[in-house]
């Protein structure tokens, strides 16, 4: 997921801010509600002008609201990769092929403001995704729908362009988001911070000066689904920066935090079990990246984006820059994903000058490279200009480059990498779902996120549909092998470092191993108070 920070003034002393609820039926929210504290910032802009709404919504920050708030026909179990089912009481394919997805609706689903959910609603949320169609938003992952027929009122039939053996992963995403068809329009976006869904959560929001100041999800007592809450209501609360959300943590102020620690922070947090406060660790799929505009007249010649693979030192990155938080990344399929392999390493080996000159040389670049390197000052976390001056430094030290820095907020940068404006530019991404296929087709697929220039036939006409006919995820493994040592050669996209999935909670919060679930989504419901 572009997934997708964003950094927001601390609550505290804000004056008078708006509140916007989703309305309808939820819990008493009795009890004293379980506060998680984040760095993110959700803010409208002209870009964004509707943050909250699943045709528009692709960031792993917000997904995290919607998830709460918006049901799903499946979504991805407490742990593991495949879907289960959520709004739908049974999905499968209705064909060998892999071409017509038929899913059955519970019977009496409500939207929290009292209105029938019916398989109307579903058609009417996926053709209004596709047809509002926004430029930075998730409708990729629905482009190979051909059509969706309602049956009945609780039948739903998708009807695929090519097999796609991953589409029960993506309409597991909040991109297949269920809205009610009488509160949204159909065409356009609905402007603001609007969630009405009949999720496990409803949702209100506090506003002020167009930014989220504070979020409350208050149980949804005519949810219908897998899921078991564990308490009656969550606050999310916003944090200018890690230093003062990890004070109000060990101050008690909220009880847990996760978006986003900084390496010296979980350095210290693993060790405050004496201030009431445990740290939990487990593997992620978070990966970080360059991507390139391969028709920017700097880095066109591939000869160049290589010479930066070949420079690049990733050890370094992460022992000095994320002190281990993270770990070296040498393919666009991350460690832990069916059909990894180090295509990066293979091809290049250890970093080295002489191999980089020589792949300029051989491509007749005989003078230093001028490149503007460009990343999001606030939303990748605060290690991130630390390390875009560690890249800066190994190349400029090779004499090859001459690199300067560009850091742009990330209501700007997002959109403006998109337009192409940016030569070489840092992204982070959080998998849509935990599968190869959303590490590989996002970033070279034909509709890649990206809006990359960079096209391989090989990839998008024969390695990705190759790999969509099987059904056993494992053995589609070798189609992407194949894709990784492709972009290795090509460099389209430099992989950086993978990271770890950290949450420190207090002590007496329990459910915090399960907060996060394989593809770094929040899971609110999992978090309880113990005795």
């Amino acid at each position: 997921m572009n997934r997708k920070t964003l950094v927001l003034p601390t609550v505290a002393g804000l004056l008078a801010p708006v509140l916007v609820a989703c309305g309808g039926s939820a819990g008493s929210g009795g009890g004293k509600a379980i506060v998680v504290g984040t760095t993110d910032r959700f803010e409208q802009t002209t870009d964004a002008p509707a943050p909250f709404d699943p045709a528009a919504a692709y960031d792993v920050g917000v997904w995290n609201v919607l998830h709460s708030g918006f049901q799903t026909l499946l979504r991805l179990p407490r742990s593991g990769t495949g879907p289960v089912a959520d709004a739908a009481e049974k999905c499968s394919f209705g064909d060998r092929n892999s071409e017509q997805f038929r899913c059955t609706l519970r019977k009496g689903l409500k939207f929290t403001n009292g209105h029938a959910l019916t398989a109307e609603d579903v058609k009417f949320s996926i053709d209004r995704a596709r047809r509002i169609n926004f430029e930075n938003g998730p409708v990729s992952l629905l482009s190979n729908i051909d059509k969706v027929e309602t049956p009945s009122e609780l039948e739903v039939v998708f009807h695929l362009k090519t097999p796609d053996a991953t589409f029960p992963q993506k309409i597991a995403t909040p991109a297949a988001a269920i809205v009610d068809s009488e509160s949204y329009a159909k065409d356009k976006l609905d402007d603001g911070f609007k969630v009405v869904g009949s999720g496990p959560y409803a949702i209100e929001t506090e506003v002020k000066d167009d930014r989220v100041t504070k979020i409350t999800f208050t149980r949804n007592d005519d949810y219908q689904g897998p899921l078991k809450l564990q308490n009656d209501k969550v606050e999310m609360r916003f944090f200018d920066d890690s230093a003062s959300m990890e004070k109000a943590l060990k101050a008690g102020d909220i009880d847990v935090m996760n978006r986003a620690l900084l390496p010296e922070q979980i350095d210290r947090l693993r060790t405050a079990a004496d201030q009431g406060v445990q740290l939990h660790e487990s593997p992620g799929a978070e990966t970080s990246f360059l991507a390139f505009n391969t028709e920017d007249s700097t880095v066109k010649n591939k000869a160049v984006r290589q010479a930066m693979a070949q420079l690049v030192d990733r050890q370094a990155l992460t022992r000095d820059d994320y002190h281990r938080t993270n770990e070296p990344l040498y393919s666009i399929v991350p460690t832990g994903v069916a059909g990894h392999q180090n295509s990066f390493s293979n091809k290049y080996g250890e970093p080295s000058v002489e191999k980089a000159k020589a792949i300029l040389r051989a491509a007749n670049v005989t003078s230093s490279v001028p490149l503007v390197l460009t990343y999001a000052t606030d939303h990748y976390g605060e290690a991130t200009e630390k390390s875009f001056k560690s890249l800066q430094k190994q190349l400029n030290d090779s004499g090859l480059f001459d690199v300067k820095l560009q850091g742009v907020k990330w209501a700007d940068f997002r959109p403006e990498a998109a337009k192409g404006k940016y030569a070489v530019y840092g992204i982070g991404w959080f998998p849509d779902f935990p599968d190869p296929d959303n590490f590989v087709d996002p970033f070279v697929g034909k509709d890649n996120f990206l809006g990359s220039p960079y096209k391989n036939s090989k990839i998008i006409n024969e390695l990705i549909p190759q790999s969509r006919l099987s059904s056993q995820r494992d053995a589609a493994a070798r189609f992407f092998q194949q894709a990784q040592d492709i972009v290795a050669d090509d460099v389209p996209v430099l992989p950086l470092w993978q990271g770890k999935q950290y949450v420190a909670a207090r002590n007496k919060i329990t459910g915090a191993e399960w907060a996060l679930n394989a593809a770094a989504e929040l899971q609110p419901w999992e978090l309880g108070r113990g005795v």
